[in-house]
């Protein structure tokens, strides 16, 4: 049901990089990019910046103010500029330039969380993960098929609860809906295909 519903709405960027360049790498940038910014704004930036380095050992030879300028305008662009710098470089140093394929790993790299790295498990590598972001914790917990409240506590709770093949692609499904239908306030219900199995966790207006 979930499939059909959001084949009406663009794939969003993380998924799209994945696609068109099988590179671990672009897609760990890519989402790094991605926090607190729309995936229009992602694009481009993802663009510029690929444009100017495609791989750690040309990233760590620009600098953070280059870095900020091709990125500019994602969320905290300054931050992810320095993250970026310092996460190739660890990238360099620790891994041979390549992407780890471990949560743990990845974790340990300068701007990347929980939400990050399990996306770059699932989309860059096709690796077990969930990655729960924002749209994910909501509609998970709005359908009540958890009760959390945080996204690592929901990411904890489906891990536990969530049948293990549908780990990859739950998050691919739940953004889109989350982005275009199930809204954080005033959800279009009336749309809705699942609205007969959902409980409305504290929906107070719906339309």
């Amino acid at each position: 049901m979930l499939k059909s519903a959001i084949r009406q709405w663009p794939e969003p960027i993380v998924g799209v990089v994945a696609k068109t360049s099988r590179d671990p790498f672009r897609v760990l940038i890519a989402t790094v990019l991605s926090l607190r910014t729309k995936d229009r704004t992602t694009a481009e930036a993802s663009a510029r910046l690929f444009a100017l380095a495609a791989t750690p050992e040309e990233m760590v030879k620009l600098s953070e103010r280059r870095i900020a300028s091709a990125i500019y305008p994602v969320g905290f662009y300054r931050t992810k500029a320095k993250a970026l710098r310092a996460l190739c470089r660890q990238l360099l140093e620790h891994h041979g330039g390549r992407v780890p394929q471990t949560l743990d790993e990845l974790l340990a790299l300068p701007g990347v969380g929980r939400k990050t790295a399990n996306l770059v498990l699932t989309v860059g590598f096709g690796l077990p993960g969930i990655c729960v972001d924002t749209h994910v914790h909501r509609i998970s917990n709005r359908w009540g098929y958890v009760k959390t409240t945080s996204p690592d506590k929901t990411e904890m709770a489906l891990r536990g609860k969530l049948p293990r093949r549908y780990w990859i692609t739950f998050n691919d499904l739940l953004v889109p809906y989350g982005q275009h239908l199930c809204a954080p306030v005033s959800p279009w219900c009336s749309r809705c295909r699942l609205q007969s199995m959902c409980d409305r966790v504290g929906v107070r207006t719906h339309r």
